[in-house]
């Protein structure tokens, strides 16, 4: 089995020890380095090229989204997992647009944070259901009072449905699950998705399916 390999990035020594422990449970899981602040994770993504890095915000002397710019440039293979206790709206897109490949918060499950490392390897976009909430807030503010613009090529009902679920932050997994299909069908439903929305990510074709009409906050969040 090929494991993946991880590093942690954390300055609290109780939560990178508690992390590690949950983590090391799992037969697929490797932790390969544990950073104290973002200029070690630098250092330690350099020399030890991880498969993700969890990687927290707040912390002494480089920061997460600073820390999250450099590893993408000098080890673009890595993706990298926000772990913040955060849930600002101004953390959410600039780390996004350094290169973060999801952004879970601290108060996530156990079994939440380890899907979500899985996932993120696997080329998946990852966001707490709160985290998703705030940008499609951010881009209904954005666009309150345009016209709903429809994509070049329409989506399927069933195209439509998994875009819904995965607004909601559910991984294909399962979106899989609650559709009855395999996760196989699910990416490739993503695809088409991403083809006819001309989109590169999830997050991408979330917030354009906002912007389209396909998916509304008050449909997918009322509770």
């Amino acid at each position: 089995m090929t494991k993946i390999r991880l590093l942690i990035v954390d300055d609290h020594p109780m939560i990178r020890k508690g992390i590690h422990a949950l983590l090391s449970m799992e037969p697929d899981l490797d932790v390969i380095g544990e950073a104290a602040d973002g200029e070690e994770a630098v250092r330690l993504a350099g020399e030890l090229k991880p498969d993700v890095a969890i990687m927290d915000i707040v912390m002494p002397k480089l920061n997460g989204i600073e820390a999250t710019k450099v590893i993408k440039e000098i080890s673009p293979d890595t993706r990298v997992l926000i772990l913040s206790a955060y849930d600002d709206i101004a953390y959410i897109v600039e780390t996004l647009e350094k290169g973060a490949a999801g952004y879970v918060l601290k108060d996530a499950r156990g079994n939440e944070l380890i899907d979500a490392i899985r996932a993120v390897h696997s080329g998946e976009s990852v966001f707490d259901p709160m985290v998703t909430h705030k940008l499609l807030e951010r881009v209904a503010e954005q666009t309150r009072g345009t016209a709903v613009r429809q994509s070049p090529a329409p989506l399927t009902a069933r195209e439509i449905e998994i875009l819904g679920l995965a607004s909601k932050g559910l991984p294909n997994k399962e979106i899989a699950n609650q559709l009855s299909l395999s996760v196989r069908t699910v990416k490739a439903h993503l695809t088409n998705i991403f083809s006819k929305m001309g989109c590169g990510s999830r997050t991408d074709a979330i917030i354009k399916g906002l912007k389209a009409g396909y998916i509304t906050l008050e449909e997918e969040y009322k509770q």
